[in-house]
Formats: structure tokens, sequence, C-alpha cells
């Protein structure tokens, strides 16, 4: 999976890798950067790949793989990406989600809705039917069309939200069908609809 590298907790983690080797401003601190990491985790990451993470890159690439970020946060002994973005979430002195919204479905009651957008211009309105099941009612400029159904466990901002068991007209399009929206730079915002 790639994530995009406006997303928070890439961006807490730049911070705390910067923690640990100092600012990283320039070619001479990803080479620095690039050589601890590989004595540490042995694991190699390219300069290149270093500039786009940290937007040094011409290339207008936005985007980094898991992988990558499962070995940074392994070199600041946060275990994995997974693990690193579990004690963000769960740290009471962090700040850093001010401004990111996530939905975790156990918190959700059966007839909630929530309005989920992306790019270009992408609008999707899904209500909660319980045991992790949502349908689609209303959208805009998208191939998801009211009646949809799909099953999902959080939604957040800035990353890819993988609809499982997707249905359309009360039928799955084939076997444990999955579509997948906000595919290049996740989802744009995410809000619960209170109206």
């Amino acid at each position: 999976m790639r994530i995009n590298i406006e997303n928070q907790q890439v961006k807490a983690l730049r911070e705390e890798v910067e923690k640990v080797v100092g600012k990283i401003n320039g070619h001479d601190k990803f080479v620095k950067l690039s050589v601890l990491i590989e004595e540490k985790c042995k694991e190699h990451i390219s300069i290149t790949t270093f500039e786009r993470l940290w937007g040094y890159s011409t290339r207008n690439a936005n985007n980094v793989s898991e992988r990558i970020l499962d070995i940074l946060a392994e070199f600041i002994d946060a275990g994995n990406w997974e693990k690193f973005c579990k004690a963000l979430l769960n740290s009471k002195d962090s700040v850093l989600f001010e401004n990111i919204d996530i939905i975790n479905c156990n918190n959700l009651k059966k007839g909630d809705r929530v309005r989920l957008t992306w790019r270009p211009d992408r609008v999707c309105d899904i209500e909660y039917l319980g045991d992790y099941r949502f349908v689609a009612i209303r959208t805009e400029n998208s191939s998801i069309k009211p009646g949809d159904t799909f099953r999902c466990f959080q939604i957040q901002t800035s990353r890819e939200l993988y609809m499982d068991k997707f249905t359309r007209n009360g039928e799955a399009e084939e076997s444990n069908a999955r579509y997948v929206v906000g595919q290049i730079n996740g989802l744009s915002s995410v809000e619960m609809i209170t109206e």
C-alpha cells in the first residue's frame, strides 16, 4: 500500500526520525540517514526515496510505500508503521490528529451517517447498518451508486478506503468483491452528517 507524504502520521514519523538524527534538510542528511538505517535495520533505502518522503523530489511523487514506513518506524524503535500509528492514536499528549478525521466503526450506531470526499470531486454519503456494514445513500461524480453496500472497519482522511464485500443491487459483482476509493491521495475528508 502507498501512503500520501502529507498524511499526518507520516509527518509525525518524519519528526520522530529527525529527533534521532537531527534536522533533515538536504542531500548530505539523506545520505547520513541511509547509512544509519542500513547499519541499524540492515535495510537499504535510496536517497531518492528520502527526497520524495521529505518533499524534496522534483518528480511530483507524493506517496511512499508502507514498507519504507515500517523500516523508519523500526529505526526509531517504534516496531513498525502500524504500531507507530497506534501509539500516536493512544498518546494522551498527542495533538497530531486535531486536523485528522478518523472514524472507528466500533463507535458507530445503526443509522449514523458519514460523508466521504476524495479527489478529484467525489462525494459519497453512507449510512451505518451495523456489523461494519454501510449503504451508500447519496453520491456525486462516483461510480459508487446509492444502494451499494460494503463493509469496513475504519475510515480515515489521507488513507484509501477499502470497501470489502462490495455489492451492487444486493449482489456481489464477484466473490468477496472489494472496491477501493482514494487510491492516489486517500480520502480528502471524513465527517459525520448531523442534519
